[in-house]
């Protein structure tokens, strides 16, 4: 009886610390995808289904544009100047990207539930700019201008100028897959159906994101750090930051989808991705109707009906190339 007992709890904590296994990366010159996706990019870090991983992630600027605009070169992060000073592979885009991680069982058809459990701030200040001829009004501006916002982390604001405060909403700009081997190296900018850098500042702790995978293990990377952003992030920047965040990766083999999909403690989120704003509007309406048909069980024309009298369609952001839109499905209605 007593080993038989000894045997049971052997088993229960062993198969305790199967189901809590926990990684740590943190971005490095060895550990970062720079501005690309890549269903052809070599792993840093093998995951199993249910693991959970720590995710450190890098501002998208470099050191000398920091220092630039009033950062003191003390407070930029040695593992950013590190990462520009030898990081020679770089893709089109110009975010550092912490991955690609390979998520063991994961395969093409599947998608990937990536749970985000906690974020926090990496560093004390987040900082705006914009660009000549950037962002949603490039007429109207001809220059560059960039501004150091500092952040506090006690009372979760940024100190945007006198008199504005600003409140801290934190998530991560980017987070995605490879995409089909097909497209080859992508640029980190546009989202699609990769997911990637969806830019969507419902995506905080508590969130949950669900992605399409296109390719053996998933090859997630994460980045792109937000202390907050407005719906659209016209000029091309929200309040950029690097953070840490905490993931719960779950292979699903149960759900097939073609769009990134995500869910919040209140609502649904379907999505919708297009160069042309009323084709992504469109994508993002069928998806939400897809989702009350496929998962409520409503019909088509009921569907239809609800989104348009309890849904919200906003607009997730209008500068990276493809344009994003996504529907909010409020949980609260269904009894």
């Amino acid at each position: 009886m007593i080993r038989s007992s000894f045997i049971a709890i052997t088993l229960a904590l062993a198969t305790t610390a199967q189901a809590q296994r926990v990684h740590t990366l943190m971005p490095s010159p060895s550990t970062v995808a720079f501005g690309y996706y890549d269903a052809a990019a070599v792993p840093v870090l093998r995951v199993q289904s249910g693991d959970e991983v720590i995710v450190g992630t890098l501002i998208t600027s470099s050191p000398t544009r920091l220092e630039q605009v009033g950062v003191k070169p003390a407070d930029v992060q040695s593992s950013l100047r590190a990462i520009y000073d030898s990081v020679k592979n770089r893709g089109p885009g110009g975010h550092i990207l912490t991955g690609p991680i390979f998520v063991e069982g994961a395969d093409s058809g599947d998608v990937l539930e990536v749970r985000i459990e906690s974020i926090d701030l990496a560093i004390p200040y987040a900082y705006n700019g914009f660009g000549p001829r950037r962002g949603f009004l490039p007429e109207d501006y001809d220059y560059a201008k960039t501004k150091i916002i500092p952040l506090d982390n006690v009372h979760l604001t940024a100190h945007f100028a006198p008199g504005i405060t600003v409140p801290l909403h934190p998530f991560f700009g980017s987070i995605g897959v490879a995409p089909p081997a097909s497209m080859g190296r992508i640029n980190s900018a546009p989202p699609g159906i990769h997911a990637g850098n969806l830019d969507n500042k419902e995506l905080v702790a508590g969130t949950t994101l669900y992605v399409p995978l296109w390719t053996k293990g998933a090859l997630l990377e994460i980045g792109d750090g937000h202390a907050g952003q407005g719906n659209g992030e016209v000029d091309i920047t929200a309040m950029e930051t690097s953070l840490t965040g905490r993931f719960k990766l779950v292979v699903r083999k149960d759900l097939h989808l073609t769009m990134p999909r995500a869910e919040t403690p209140t609502h649904w989120i379907a999505m919708g991705i297009d160069s042309n704003l009323v084709a992504a509007t469109k994508q993002a309406v069928r998806q939400a109707i897809d989702f009350l048909v496929t998962t409520k069980g409503l019909s088509r024309d009921d569907a239809y009906m609800l989104t348009s009298i309890a849904c919200d369609v906003d607009v997730t952001e209008l500068v990276d190339g493809t344009l994003g839109v996504h529907v909010m499905i409020p949980k609260q209605i269904f009894q």
